[in-house]
C-alpha cells in the first residue's frame, strides 16, 4: 500500500510560522506531483501550494509570498513552510501526491493524507 502521513501542524498565533512534513511510502515506482490543501469548517477544500515535476511551484493567492514549498525527490517527501500566519490559515492541511505504482506502472492515482490541524490565534 502507498501512504502520506503528514506533521508539523499545531497551534501558532498571528504573524507567527510553522512547517508541514509529508512523507509518501509504500509501492512507489515515481512521483509526478505533490501539493498542500487545507479545508476550513464549512468552506470547500482549496490548493495551498503544489509542485510538478519539472514545473514551478504554483501557489494559491492568498498564501503567495508567505509560504514556500519544496520536495526532496531522492526521499518522497514534500514541506511546506508558512510564514506570516493569518487567522484565515486556519484549516486541516492535507497532502496530496500523484503518483505511479510499482505493481501498476500503466496509471498514475492520487493519493491523500489524513490531514493536520493548523490553527492560528489573534
Amino acid at each position: 500500500q502507498v501512504q502520506l502521513v503528514e506533521s508539523g501542524g499545531g497551534l501558532v498565533q498571528a504573524g507567527g510560522s510553522l512547517r508541514l512534513s509529508c512523507a509518501a511510502s509504500g509501492s512507489i515506482f515515481s512521483i509526478n506531483a505533490m501539493g498542500w490543501y487545507r479545508q476550513a469548517p464549512g468552506k470547500q477544500r482549496e490548493l495551498v501550494a503544489r509542485v510538478t515535476s519539472g514545473f514551478s511551484p504554483n501557489y494559491s493567492d492568498s498564501v503567495k509570498g508567505r509560504f514556500t514549498i519544496s520536495r526532496d525527490n531522492a526521499k518522497n517527501t514534500v514541506h511546506l513552510q508558512m510564514n506570516s500566519l493569518k487567522p484565515d490559515d486556519t484549516a486541516v492541511y492535507y497532502c496530496n501526491a500523484n503518483l505511479v505504482r510499482t505493481d501498476y506502472t500503466g496509471s498514475s492515482f492520487n493519493y491523500w493524507g489524513q490531514g493536520t490541524q493548523v490553527t492560528v490565534s489573534s
